[in-house]
């Protein structure tokens, strides 16, 4: 075996090797280019700027070296040792152009073309007296560039000014100056300059100006006033096309709903085109109810032009789920005294009928191994109205094969059936609203099947009938007034009896329960599927249930009065959670991550608890990450494991608090990295004598659970799978005064390894 004392040696032996290998291969009279080095010298108040300023320029400067991890050039250097293969297909021909890349040389760095660059840059941010210089170094075959840049002083603007005559483009411009980008006081920004032409576009667009165009506008700089300080102007250029000057109104609005791509005239003639509210609606197939486009449209014959309403209607015909392509075009509409736009909408339409089959497996740090299989069917437009009908059959099991657990195998299956209506159904009240995104109410029926091998078997009814609606792609509201769920067990072995009469609280797993409720969940996300999260989510839920039968029938489990509905006692609870999360980027691959997860269940009437299914769980891959899933809690009360059926029974409580933060890194190529550090715990909301310590009080602060770990995460974009390595640092269950257990960290043991090391096998990310 290796000496230790010898690892640096020939890790420091291997890594200089491969660095004189790179340059061995370089033609005569090359060198190595290994990256520029920019040097930033400001002046004034701009000094605060010079790090910001140096990184800017330093990513402009080209070409890139050759790419490094720590240090060593690998892809380089493999490129080399693959020598000249014959054929691109061959081993060595993969590993040069596949996996190796060519050297970046001295020869190819133009100076002069990123100095000029580097110039430009620096200038279009008010540094109009800046200098720029550069120069090589070449040291052992290697070479780099060395560019200074002397900013001098940051202009800034005195006045700003919009150009005006009589025409009403200008007096439109004009009127939008309040809500210009550019501010007297502020430094000259060439970005902001663009950003400001932008604005004042999407703004005349707002006002019919549909023809309207950025590059029709430019602004003056005065920089000779002194002081380092510059008057701007802006203008409209001389020739601007008539269109262009003039704004629109909507003229007639076609609609062909069986439109083919690539398709002739005969797709897109108006002679079938029939016309309801306003709206001509080619559907020769009567495929369509014209209701559904006109709830769909924003825009009405004669109204203004409007770039947001433009937008939103394309995504509310998108969001509808109906159709592949939708495409839209504006004309200007002939032989009218007042501008106006004929509008059309070709919308090709998906397959009616569709199946998707879904198969994923999954494996859990107690050694279970699962896979669970799904098929949907779907029916659009079901009674031509844009509805939506799902049918999905699901199926799926865990097994142990070997352990404590084998045996013990758990089976899944249900059938599930969803109608999504695109519009607000609300007795006796029309709704229907303006955003980007087709509101939609829900009809939901279920029923699941859990069966756990030689314990128990559930059955769960489900149905619901809500609505989910947003305004903005951020924010999500779903609001369900009926939510009805109803758990019925059909089978309890005599191993799980024999395992309730030595611990009770195994009963909840196994009791009928019966909600019948409300809920409402909010969504705060505005990360948009963005590779690096940045800002706060939010999500937080309300749940009621059994508060209009408790009080018709005077429920009061405390004075010894409960009431059953189908042989259930019906629960009566109100239960509120938040999750929040807040991503801070620290450079362009790390970010770090936090949650804060809240929730309380408070039982009363006819509960004594939240039913089991409402409860909440800790520990596991999305929680602590250090404790087994569901084992930890609550309180300090501590689970034991039952000695005939050699399971852990789920933990469960009425209150959850949970914190987590992660930092996360990009290493190389699709692997990331992390360290994190977890806490939290769960409690009841009123005393279990089955459960000493469970119960939530004063000293909850003093219960937390606390574990920390590393992590690795391959993530190929529409896949992360994620391995995380935790171990406790505090144990609420143990004797206060002995919770922290850092001391006691031992990697070298094997025992403290077996009893706390904990791997989790996850999906995605955990929060």
């Amino acid at each position: 075996m290796m000496n230790k004392r010898w690892i640096p040696f020939y890790g420091g032996l291997v890594f200089l090797v491969c660095s004189c290998s790179n340059t061995r291969y370089l033609p005569d009279g090359e060198s190595l280019y290994t990256g520029a080095k920019v040097s930033v010298k400001t002046t004034g108040k701009t000094e605060k700027k010079t790090k910001n300023i140096r990184s800017e320029l330093a990513d402009l400067t080209r070409p890139r070296p050759n790419k490094n991890i720590l240090g060593l050039r690998f892809k380089l250097w493999l490129y080399n040792i693959a020598g000249h293969p014959k054929k691109e297909t061959s081993l060595m021909g993969r590993l040069k152009y596949k996996l190796g890349e060519p050297p970046v040389l001295l020869s190819d760095v133009n100076l002069d073309y990123n100095i000029k660059v580097l110039q430009s840059h620096i200038q279009n941010q008010g540094f109009f007296q800046s200098v720029t210089t550069g120069d090589t170094v070449v040291k052992n075959k290697r070479a780099k560039a060395i560019y200074k840049v002397e900013t001098g002083n940051q202009y800034r603007i005195k006045t700003v000014g919009f150009d005006k005559d009589s025409s009403l483009l200008s007096k439109t411009i004009d009127s939008s100056a309040l809500g210009s980008f550019l501010k007297p006081g502020k430094f000259y920004d060439m970005g902001v300059i663009q950003t400001e032409r932008e604005r004042i576009d999407g703004y005349l667009k707002e006002r019919g100006f549909y023809y309207f165009n950025p590059d029709y506008l430019y602004v003056t700089v005065d920089s000779s006033i002194g002081n380092h300080e510059v008057n701007l102007l802006v203008n409209t250029k001389p020739i601007i096309p008539l269109p262009a000057k003039k704004p629109y109104q909507i003229n007639n609005i076609f609609i062909f709903s069986n439109y083919r791509l690539g398709a002739g005239s005969s797709d897109t003639t108006h002679n079938a085109a029939k016309l309801y509210k306003g709206y001509y609606i080619e559907d020769r197939q009567n495929l369509y109810r014209p209701k559904m486009f006109e709830l769909m449209m924003l825009f009405r014959p004669r109204d203004i032009y409007k770039l947001s309403k433009h937008n939103l209607t394309l995504n509310r015909l998108i969001s509808l789920g109906l159709f592949k392509f939708v495409k839209n075009r504006f004309e200007i509409a002939p032989n009218l005294d007042t501008p106006k736009l004929n509008t059309y909408y070709y919308l090709t339409p998906l397959p009616k009928k569709s199946l998707k089959v879904e198969l994923n497996g999954s494996t859990k740090s107690n050694n279970l191994t699962g896979s669970t299989i799904s098929v949907s069917w779907r029916n659009r437009n079901t009674f031509k109205g844009g509805e939506l009908l799902s049918i999905t059959a699901l199926g799926g099991f865990e097994v142990q094969y070997g352990g404590q657990l084998k045996g013990f195998n758990t089976y899944r299956g249900g059938l599930e059936v969803n109608l999504a209506i695109p519009r607000f159904v609300v007795p006796f009240i029309t709704l229907n609203t303006r955003g980007g995104f087709v509101p939609k109410t829900n009809i939901l029926l279920a029923y699941d099947l859990l069966n756990k091998e030689k314990l128990y078997s559930l059955n769960s009814f489900r149905a619901a009938y809500g609505y989910t609606w947003k305004r903005i792609p951020s924010k999500e509201h779903q609001f369900n007034p009926i939510s009805i769920n109803y758990v019925q067990p059909v089978n309890v072995t005599a191993i799980y009896r024999a395992a309730i009469d030595t611990n009770p609280t195994l009963q909840k797993a196994i009791d009928k329960q019966f909600i019948l409720g409300s809920n409402y969940s909010f969504t705060y996300n505005p990360q948009n599927g963005a590779a690096l999260p940045k800002g706060v989510y939010f999500n937080g839920n309300l749940d009621l249930s059994g508060n209009i039968a408790g009080l018709l029938s005077g429920a009061n489990i405390k004075s010894g009065k409960t009431v059953s509905i189908f042989n259930a006692e019906f629960s009566q609870y109100i239960r509120a959670d938040i999750d929040v999360r807040y991503y801070a980027p620290t450079s362009k691959t790390s970010v770090w991550a936090n949650r804060l997860l809240v929730g309380v269940g408070y039982p009363y009437g006819n509960s004594a608890s939240l039913p089991y299914i409402k409860q909440f769980f800790s520990g596991g891959s999305n929680s602590i990450r250090a404790f087994r899933s569901r084992t930890l809690g609550p309180g300090t009360y501590l689970a034991t494991r039952d000695t005939i059926t050699r399971f852990f029974p789920d933990q469960s409580g009425d209150i959850k608090l949970e914190l987590n933060t992660e930092y996360r890194a990009k290493l190389f190529s699709v692997i990331n990295g992390a360290v994190f550090i977890d806490a939290g715990n769960i409690w009841l909301y009123n005393k279990d004598p089955l459960r000493p310590g469970a119960e939530f009080n004063k000293d909850f602060l003093n219960q937390l659970a606390v574990g920390a770990g590393v992590g690795l995460r391959a993530d190929i974009t529409f896949l992360v799978l994620r391995l995380d390595l935790a171990f406790p640092l505090r144990k609420p269950y143990l004797p206060d005064g002995q919770r922290w257990v850092i001391k006691q960290i031992d990697f070298g043991n094997g025992t403290w390894r077996s009893d706390n090391l904990l791997l989790n096998i996850a999906i995605g990310y955990p929060f």
